[in-house]
């Protein structure tokens, strides 16, 4: 219970006195799609904007080699959140297994706190579970092996320690061969696993609310878990369309966004 209590005490301030805050993940920006991109820039300026906290659990790059590699697309992208956090509105961002090399120099710049994987935090008066969400598909072995190595510091140490372009291939290989083999493998087990997902309420103390993404399997699932009805909420991913799921003191609601087709 201490590892619940000391994540209370450190987490963001409760909203209670603004409107509304805003969670997405699984946005996937990269320079090859543009209209994607376009998409969440208008998202920041016209919805983000009037939040009072935008929370970003994951992915929300294709890839991230390193606070280094900031090009002219990611510029964009850190100069909109700068703006936005200018205008007074908080921004949080979590860890994805695609953008997990992201650290301070690239939330500096873009004016966003970093929040370990999973938080706490009080949601209009209700404790709120935040994760990624993948390392909660535990029935992919092969991927909880890879998981587990790339978030060891040594690891990222050495990697990063490597000329960028040198890391940006390696990072393209490993996402051809990931590719490749999500083709083989059951759908079943690149989603979340029920027992892991009880598992980590309960060791959090059975919040009210858990909001995750990374299985692009957007719902609203309601359960029981040892007598306690929890709320789970699943964030949708950016690739044919955006989404993002809105809460306030009234409860919370998923929103798509109008598709956008490249080119457009």
């Amino acid at each position: 219970m201490k590892k619940v209590r000391d994540n209370l005490a450190s987490s963001p301030v409760s909203p209670d006195a603004f409107s509304h805050v805003l969670f997405i993940s699984d946005l996937h920006l990269c320079a090859s799609r543009p209209h994607i991109t376009n998409a969440f820039l208008d998202f920041i300026k016209n919805t983000a904007s009037k939040a009072s906290a935008l929370y970003i659990l994951g992915d929300l790059f294709e890839y991230w080699a390193g606070d280094d590699d900031v090009d002219a697309h990611h510029q964009v992208i850190i100069t909109a959140f700068s703006t936005l956090a200018d205008s007074g509105v908080k921004i949080y961002f979590m860890h994805g297994n695609r953008d997990f090399l992201i650290a301070e120099k690239f939330c500096h710049s873009a004016q966003i706190t970093l929040l370990p994987d999973p938080t706490l935090i009080d949601l209009y008066g209700k404790k709120t579970l935040l994760s990624h969400g993948d390392a909660l598909c535990t029935d992919d072995l092969a991927y909880q092996s890879f998981r587990l190595q790339v978030r060891n510091t040594s690891w990222q140490a050495q990697f990063l320690s490597q000329p960028l372009q040198s890391r940006k291939q390696q990072i393209e290989a490993i996402r051809l061969r990931s590719e490749q083999e999500k083709s083989q493998k059951s759908m079943l087990i690149m989603d979340v696993n029920q027992e892991a997902v009880e598992a980590l309420i309960a060791a959090y103390d059975y919040p009210a609310l858990f909001i995750h993404g990374h299985t692009h399997r957007p719902n609203e699932h309601h359960t029981k878990v040892s007598g306690h009805d929890i709320t789970r909420w699943v964030l949708g991913d950016w690739y044919e369309q955006g989404s993002y799921l809105i809460c306030s003191e009234n409860g919370c609601k998923a929103i798509r966004l109008p598709e956008v087709q490249a080119g457009n």
